[in-house]
C-alpha cells in the first residue's frame, strides 16, 4: 500500500472535518507569528543597504552582526523549548514575541559594531526556542501523513515574509529625516512593535493541545484527541521518548548536521539577497526591495506545491535532496551571470530561492516524524539550535569572501557547495529510513488504522 493510499484511507468525513477546522483555526496565527519572526531576523539585511556607512561597517562586521544572531539563538534553543513543553505554548511564545519585538526595535539604537553585535546577540536569545515550539506544537494537531503539508503552509511564511517586506523594508529606508532618524532606524522600529502586539494576543488566540479546543465540536475534539494519543503511543513503543532521550538521540545529531548545511544556504542568501540585487544595477532602496519580492515571490508558490507533492508521494528525503541541488545550482549559476547578465542572474537567484525554500518542509518534516513527545521538544529545538549556527557561518563567510574579492561571486560559490554536500548526504542518510520514505514506516498504517477505527461513535464515545 502507498502512502498516499495509507493517508486518504483513514480519514474519512469526520476526520477530514476536524483537521479543516484546525488547519482554518491553528495555521493563520502560526504563519503569521513566523512571517513577523523571519521579518525581524532579516530586514538587517535592507538595513545593510544605508546602515553600514552610517555606522561604519564593512562586509565582514556586517555578516559577523548578522550572523551572531544565530549564537544567542543557538545557546538559549533547548532551554527556551524545556520551557515550552513546561508551561505550554501559548504563555511560552508570548514571552519570546515580547522580548524579541523589544530587542528588534532597540536595533534602532545601534551606533557601531560593537552595539550592533550585542543587539543582534541579544535579539536570538531572545527569539530562541520560537520555531522549534512551533513545529513539536504542529506535532500535538496534526497526524504524521499530514504533516508535511502543514509544514509547507508554515514555510510559506518565510519566502513571503520576504517577498512582502523586501519593497516595504526598501520604502521605510526612504524615511530619512523625519523625527531627526534615520530610514533605517524607522525600519527596525516599525517592523518589530507587531511582534510584541502579537505576544499580547497570543495567550487569547492560541489553544495548547487538542482536549483544550472548545471550538472543536466533542466529536471533533475526541477524534483529534484520541488520534494523536494513539499515534503517539505507537512510535513511543519503540524506545525512550523523555525530554533527555531526544538529546541523546543519533538521529537528532545526525538531522542538526544535515540542518546547518540546509541553514547555510538559507541565511547565507536572505542576509545578503538585497547587497547581492544592489549590484546588479543603480537602483534606489525602493526599487531594490521590489526587485527582491520575485524570486521570493515564485519562490513562495513553489513551496506549497513541493510540500503537498512530498505528501502525497510520502517520499520526504528525495523531495528536500532535489529542493537543495536545485538551490545550489541556481546559486552556481548566479554566480557566474552576476558580471554577464543581470536578468539571468536574476532567473537564477529566483532558482536559488525555490530550492532552499522548497526542502525546508520535506526536510523538518523528517525528524519531526521520527521523535515523538518530550524527546520531540528537545531533539527539535537542538536540531534547529545547532543546525541554524549554519545561519551565523555562513553570513560571516559570505561578507569575508566579498572583502578579499570585491565581489559576490565566490560567496555563492560558497553556499552552492554547501547545498550540493548537503543534498547528497541528505538523501543518502534518509532515503532508507521511515522518516524519509514514509512507505517504510508503520507507524503510518497504524495511524490510518486508528483515524478509520475511531470514527465509529461507539469508539468516540
Amino acid at each position: 500500500m502507498t502512502s498516499l493510499s495509507l493517508k486518504s484511507a483513514g480519514l474519512g468525513e469526520l476526520g477530514e472535518r476536524t483537521l479543516r477546522k484546525v488547519r482554518r483555526r491553528v495555521m493563520p496565527l502560526i504563519v503569521l507569528l513566523y512571517f513577523v519572526a523571519y521579518l525581524d531576523r532579516n530586514n538587517v539585511g535592507f538595513a545593510k543597504l544605508t546602515m553600514s556607512e552610517d555606522i561604519g561597517l564593512n562586509a565582514a562586521a556586517y555578516g559577523l552582526g548578522a550572523g551572531i544572531f544565530f549564537l544567542g539563538y543557538a545557546l538559549l534553543e533547548v532551554p527556551s523549548n524545556a520551557g515550552m513543553y513546561r508551561f505550554g505554548a501559548r504563555k511560552w511564545l508570548a514571552r519570546i514575541l515580547i522580548t524579541w519585538g523589544i530587542f528588534a526595535t532597540a536595533m534602532c539604537l545601534v551606533n557601531g559594531e560593537t552595539t550592533y553585535y550585542i543587539i543582534r546577540f541579544l535579539l536570538g536569545a531572545a527569539e530562541a526556542g520560537f520555531f522549534p515550539a512551533i513545529l513539536f506544537y504542529l506535532t500535538l494537531w496534526f497526524p504524521a501523513a499530514q504533516r508535511v503539508t502543514v509544514l509547507g503552509i508554515f514555510i510559506l511564511a518565510q519566502p513571503i515574509s520576504n517577498a512582502l517586506g523586501a519593497p516595504v523594508s526598501g520604502l521605510l529606508l526612504q524615511m530619512d529625516g523625519i523625527m531627526g532618524l534615520q530610514g533605517w532606524q524607522w525600519l527596525y522600529i516599525i517592523e518589530g512593535i507587531p511582534a510584541i502586539i502579537l505576544g499580547l494576543l497570543t495567550p487569547i488566540l492560541m489553544t495548547d493541545r487538542p482536549r483544550d479546543a472548545k471550538w472543536l465540536n466533542p466529536d471533533e475534539r475526541e477524534w483529534l484527541a484520541t488520534t494523536m494519543d494513539k499515534e503517539l503511543a505507537v512510535k513511543s513503543g519503540s524506545g525512550s521518548h523523555n525530554f533527555l532521550s531526544g538529546l541523546k538521540d543519533k538521529r537528532t545529531l545526525t538531522y542538526s548536521a544535515l540542518y546547518f548545511g540546509l541553514v547555510c544556504g538559507i541565511y547565507g542568501l536572505g542576509l545578503w539577497m538585497p547587497t547581492i540585487v544592489a549590484a546588479l544595477g543603480k537602483f534606489s532602496t525602493a526599487q531594490v526591495g521590489f526587485i527582491v519580492l520575485i524570486p521570493y515571490s515564485v519562490a513562495a508558490v513553489f513551496v506549497y506545491f513541493w510540500s503537498k507533492r512530498a505528501d502525497k508521494t510520502g517520499k520526504r528525503a528525495w523531495h528536500s535532496a532535489v529542493s537543495m541541488v536545485l538551490a545550489g545550482m541556481g546559486l552556481l549559476a548566479a554566480g557566474y551571470m552576476l558580471p554577464v547578465n543581470p536578468i539571468l542572474a536574476l532567473i537564477a537567484l529566483t532558482a536559488a530561492a525555490m530550492g532552499i525554500y522548497g526542502a525546508i518542509a520535506p526536510f523538518l518534516s523528517m525528524p519531526s516524524a521520527a521523535l515523538t513527545g518530550a524527546a520531540a521538544a528537545s531533539g527539535l529545538a537542538l536540531i534547529n539550535s545547532l543546525g541554524n549556527l549554519g545561519g551565523f557561518v555562513a553570513p560571516y563567510a559570505v561578507g569575508l569572501l566579498n572583502d578579499a574579492t570585491g565581489n559576490n561571486q565566490s560567496g555563492l560559490l560558497f553556499l552552492s557547495f554547501c547545498l550540493c554536500v548537503t543534498a547528497v548526504a541528505t538523501y543518502l542518510y534518509a532515503r532508507k529510513r521511515p522518516e524519509g520514505d514514509a512507505a517504510l514506516d508503520p507507524a503510518v498504517a497504524a495511524a490510518a488504522a486508528v483515524t478509520s477505527d475511531s470514527q465509529a461513535p461507539a469508539k468516540i464515545s
